[in-house]
C-alpha cells in the first residue's frame, strides 16, 4: 500500500496516474455537447448504492473507468456556453494548473513551519486586494473558503467592534440590541450569520430595494435613526456589490456616510461584483467601497478561478485579533513578538488549502487586464442580452443589468392567471433541465416565479441566449398546452 504515497519513490507513477486522469477530463472537455445528460436522481443513485466502498479495484484505470459512469459523463459542465443558471464561471487554465500544485504539494496555510512561501504569496495578494479596494496600508485579510464564511468573519470582526449605546454594555444579553442592516435582497449567508453569532431573530433589518434593486438609502436612514430611538445598537450595514440575482450594486457612498454618522461598521458583500476591481471599462460601480470596514471577495466567481478561492479584507488590520486564539502546539504568543507570520492566527479556519496559488498562477500568467476584460465580456454580454429580452413580447424582464444576471418571466399570449404562469415558468424551467440543452437559474419577485440567466462564460453568445429562450418558449408553450386539453377534458 505504501506504493501508492507520493513521494521521491512514487513519482513517475505520480505523473502517469495524474496524466492519465487529466486525459478523461480533457477528452469530456472536448466532447461534451450540452452542459448536462438530464440524469436523474433516480437514475443515477442505484449506480453509486451499488457500489461497495470496502472492495477497491486496485487499479486506477478500473476507477477512473467507474468514476465516468457515476460522476464524469453526468456532470455538469460550467464551461458549457449553455450552462446559464448559478455564479458558477468556466475556470481558467493557469489556476487549474495551480490547483495541481497545490494539491500535491499539499502545502496548510495555518502557520509559517507548514507553508513558508505560500503564507507569504497569500498576504501578497490581500496586499494587492486591498489596493485594488482602495484600502490603505494598515489594511489586512485572509482567504476563506467562499463568501459565505467571509460575511460570517466580517460580521464577527462588526459584532466585537459595536460601539455601545447609553450606559455602556451590561453583558452577553446585550446582543439582543445589535442590528445589522441589509437589503431585502442580499445574500442569505447575512441571516445565518447572525443565527451563528448567537444575535436574536430580530437582529438583521431587511433595507426595501428601489426599481433597480438597489438598497434605499432614505429607507436605510429612517431605519438606523429608528434603531437609535429604540435604544438598540446599530452593528453593521451591509451592503451588497452585485446581488445574488440582479447584480445590482448598493450605492456605496451613501451608505458610507450613514455608516459613519450612526457608527455602524460598514460591510460590502462583493462577492460577485469583486471582478469590478480589475475592470478597466466599470471600475467606477465600486467607488465608494474604500471606505468600507470589511469587504468580500470570491475570485471563485468573477475571477475564473476553481472553487475555492475568497477572501475577507478589513480596512484596519487590527480588528482580525477578534478571530485570533493561541495554541501552544500550533502558534504560541511568543511567535508575535519573534515576527514569525501564521494565517491562523486571522482565520476562522486551522488547517486551510493553499487556495491562494491559484489567484497567483493566474495573475502571473494573465495579468489582471486578462482577467478583467473576460468579466468585462460577460457585463456587455448581458447587457445585449437585456435588449433581446426587452424587444421579446414573450417575456418580462425586471431590470437592466448592471453585471451579467438577468431575470425575466415567461408571459404567454392567452394565458393571463398569474399561479398558471408561474407553474409554466416552473415546468419549462425543469424541462430544460431534464432535456439537458441548457441549465437555468430561478427565483420569485413579487412573489412570482421568474428565471434567471448568470452570465459568466465569455464564450456564451448572443445566439446561445437566444436559443435558450426560445426552448423555454416551447416548454412552456408545451405545458400550457396539455394544461388546457387537461381542462377540457
Amino acid at each position: 500500500m505504501r506504493s501508492h504515497l507520493l513521494n521521491d519513490t512514487t513519482a513517475e507513477r505520480y505523473r502517469r496516474t495524474v496524466t492519465e486522469g487529466v486525459e478523461r477530463v480533457a477528452v469530456k472537455l472536448a466532447t461534451t455537447d450540452r452542459p448536462f445528460t438530464g440524469v436523474g436522481v433516480d437514475d443515477l443513485a442505484p449506480a453509486i448504492e451499488r457500489i461497495d466502498l470496502d472492495k477497491p479495484l486496485h487499479d486506477t484505470a478500473a476507477v477512473l473507468d467507474e468514476l465516468e459512469d457515476v460522476y464524469l459523463r453526468d456532470a455538469i459542465y460550467f464551461h458549457h456556453p449553455r450552462y446559464l443558471a448559478h455564479l458558477n464561471c468556466p475556470v481558467v487554465i493557469p489556476a487549474v494548473l495551480g490547483e495541481a500544485v497545490l494539491s500535491a504539494v499539499n502545502s496548510s496555510l495555518d502557520t509559517w513551519d507548514q507553508s513558508a512561501g505560500g503564507t507569504l504569496i497569500e498576504r501578497k495578494l490581500i496586499d494587492w486586494t486591498n489596493e485594488r479596494v482602495g484600502f490603505g496600508p494598515a489594511a489586512d485579510g485572509v482567504f476563506t473558503s467562499g463568501g459565505s464564511q467571509s460575511n460570517l468573519q466580517a460580521l464577527l470582526l462588526a459584532r466585537e467592534e459595536a460601539k455601545p449605546g447609553p450606559g455602556g454594555w451590561q453583558g452577553p444579553a446585550d446582543h439582543a440590541r445589535l442590528r445589522i442592516f441589509a437589503s431585502e435582497v442580499s445574500h442569505f449567508s447575512v441571516k445565518k450569520s447572525a443565527k451563528l453569532l448567537g444575535l436574536g431573530q430580530d437582529a438583521v433589518v431587511s433595507v426595501p430595494v428601489d426599481a433597480d434593486k438597489r438598497m434605499q438609502t432614505m429607507a436605510l436612514a429612517r431605519e438606523l435613526e429608528r434603531c437609535k430611538a429604540e435604544g438598540l445598537v446599530p452593528m453593521a450595514v451591509v451592503a451588497t456589490a452585485g446581488t445574488t440575482d440582479f447584480g445590482s450594486i448598493d450605492p456605496l457612498p451613501e451608505i458610507a456616510e450613514l455608516c459613519t454618522q450612526y457608527g455602524a461598521w460598514m460591510h460590502v458583500d462583493a462577492a460577485y461584483g469583486c471582478g469590478l476591481l480589475v475592470s478597466r471599462k466599470r471600475r467606477a460601480l465600486l467607488d465608494g467601497i474604500e471606505r468600507a470596514d470589511s469587504v468580500t471577495v470570491d475570485y471563485h466567481k468573477s475571477f475564473f478561478q476553481p472553487v475555492s478561492s475568497s477572501a475577507v479584507l478589513v480596512r484596519d488590520g487590527a480588528t482580525l485579533r477578534h478571530a485570533t486564539y493561541h495554541a501552544e502546539y500550533l502558534n504560541p504568543r511568543r511567535m508575535v513578538t519573534e515576527r514569525i507570520p501564521n494565517q491562523v492566527d486571522k482565520s476562522l479556519q486551522t488547517t486551510r488549502r493553499f487556495d491562494a496559488l491559484k489567484l497567483w498562477m493566474t495573475l502571473r500568467t494573465m495579468g489582471a487586464d486578462g482577467i478583467g476584460e473576460l468579466f468585462d465580456e460577460v457585463c456587455d454580454l448581458a447587457e445585449e442580452g437585456w435588449r433581446l429580452l426587452a424587444a421579446d413580447p414573450r417575456y418580462d424582464v425586471v431590470v437592466e443589468p448592471r453585471l451579467s444576471t438577468l431575470v425575466y418571466r415567461y408571459i404567454p399570449e392567452t394565458v393571463t392567471d398569474p399561479a398558471e404562469i408561474d407553474r409554466a415558468n416552473l415546468y419549462a424551467r425543469k424541462a430544460l433541465f431534464a432535456s439537458g440543452d441548457a441549465v437555468v437559474a430561478g427565483t420569485k419577485v413579487g412573489g412570482r416565479h421568474y428565471l434567471k440567466f448568470t452570465l459568466l462564460n465569455p464564450e456564451t453568445t448572443v445566439d446561445d441566449i437566444a436559443a435558450v429562450l426560445d426552448l423555454i418558449a416551447g416548454h412552456a408553450e408545451q405545458y400550457l398546452g396539455e394544461s388546457l386539453d387537461r381542462v377540457a377534458s
